[in-house]
């Protein structure tokens, strides 16, 4: 079937009132990005729909693209006729029969928008109900479970056709939310904390702390990898890399062992702080469980939140790790998550790291060094990647293929 056009369902951005607007025109812009490989296309959006108009694009390319994109609820493939009850019929019979196998059911479910059309929507379900049955030998009504629904949706300018209804990700457009900065490590957890904040609407930047020649090149490729699979789902990430060997040398020197990680991990906070203030973020990501790690009890997150107060975000802080893993699996993470090269975080590990660390001795060990200007340091000595930029959307559509 050539199809002429998709129709796009909001979802969630239904549900917003005098802002609508600006969550149509983020997810309009979303899918300009995705498709942007596909010159042909055209996109009309408005307060109700989006549609694609195909102009001779192949739509099971476009199709598996527009499945990833956050503030889809739902799309079908269709074409537009006029509105004349005979141009209808013979749409919807051409319709049906490309989809039609022997022995399959069909419904319609009729939809008048245009209030004016001369068929309410029982008349519209009746009147091409019959046409079909009389028209395809061996076609029978299941109004439960068809194998077949044919959408008729009439509007004032024009009848919509559809038998698919192919569910997208859902979620609200990447950036209608703020930004906010993902603290990337090379695990499994954060790009799935970064991947569950973009459905949030979150644009992302990525942080993610460098301890050479403690951590390999390799190491530093592989966050960048992460951050290349989660720009293909934005668009583009910008991954600060920040050099972390002076003031983690400095912690490992001067802080306890069993107090090292719960200082670490403040330090990081903090210049993340630093990064998301200069970078106009509202709110900063981890990648933590509840309970999944020593830095990640409740009396570990509450030493460690106390150098900032801005929001911090745990998408995943009741989640299993086989339910993160799955997920993982899913956006095409998991596999780069598992190689074998170390991050600063299993750099100088203690071997009985604190559980239940309290602020007041965490303050007292710090009082010992001026970490401000390890901090300052870390900050200017940042290095700045656009992931995404160099990624063609050819690309992009063959991974999303692969994927899917």
């Amino acid at each position: 079937m050539n199809y002429e056009r998709i129709l796009i369902r909001y979802g969630e951005i239904s549900t917003k009132g005098r802002n609508r607007k600006i969550f149509v025109d983020k997810l309009k812009k979303s899918i300009q990005r995705a498709l942007v490989a596909y010159k042909e296309i055209e996109i009309e959006a408005n307060r109700d729909r989006i549609y694609i108009l195909l102009n001779g694009a192949d739509w099971d390319q476009i199709s598996p693209i527009l499945r990833t994109i956050f503030g889809i609820q739902s799309f079908s493939p269709g074409i537009k006729v006029a509105l004349d009850i005979d141009e209808m019929k013979t749409a919807a019979l051409e319709l049906v029969s490309s989809h039609f196998k022997k022995g399959q059911t069909f419904k319609i479910t009729g939809k008048r928008a245009d209030k004016s059309f001369e068929l309410n929507t029982d008349e519209i379900n009746h009147t091409f109900g019959s046409h079909l049955l009389k028209s395809i030998p061996g076609l029978k009504v299941d109004v439960n479970t068809p194998d077949i629904n044919l959408q008729i949706e009439v509007r004032k300018e024009a009848a919509y056709l559809s038998c698919e209804t192919i569910q997208g990700s859902g979620g609200l457009p990447v950036g209608s939310s703020g930004r906010a900065m993902l603290m990337l490590s090379g695990g499994i957890d954060s790009p799935v904390a970064g991947y569950l904040s973009m459905k949030r609407g979150l644009e992302i930047e990525a942080v993610h702390f460098y301890s050479p020649p403690f951590t390999s090149e390799r190491a530093r490729q592989k966050v960048i990898d992460l951050a290349e699979k989660l720009s293909m789902i934005s668009g583009q990430i910008t991954l600060h890399i920040v050099p972390f060997t002076e003031l983690q040398q400095a912690i490992h020197q001067q802080v306890p062992e069993n107090y090292s990680m719960t200082t670490t991990r403040r330090m990081m906070l903090r210049i993340t702080e630093e990064i998301r203030r200069k970078r106009e973020g509202l709110a900063i990501i981890t990648g933590e469980s509840l309970g999944q790690v020593a830095s990640q009890t409740l009396e570990s997150m509450f030493a460690i939140n106390e150098v900032t107060n801005t929001p911090i975000f745990r998408p995943l802080i009741t989640m299993d790790k086989t339910d993160i893993m799955k997920i993982a699996q899913e956006i095409d993470t998991h596999d780069i998550s598992i190689l074998p090269y170390e991050d600063c975080c299993t750099v100088f590990v203690p071997a009985s790291p604190k559980t239940k660390p309290r602020r007041d001795k965490v303050g007292h060990y710090e009082s010992f060094i001026d970490f401000e200007p390890y901090i300052q340091t870390a900050v200017s000595g940042t290095e700045m990647l656009h992931i995404g930029e160099a990624v063609t959307a050819k690309k992009l559509e063959k991974d999303i293929n692969d994927l899917f």
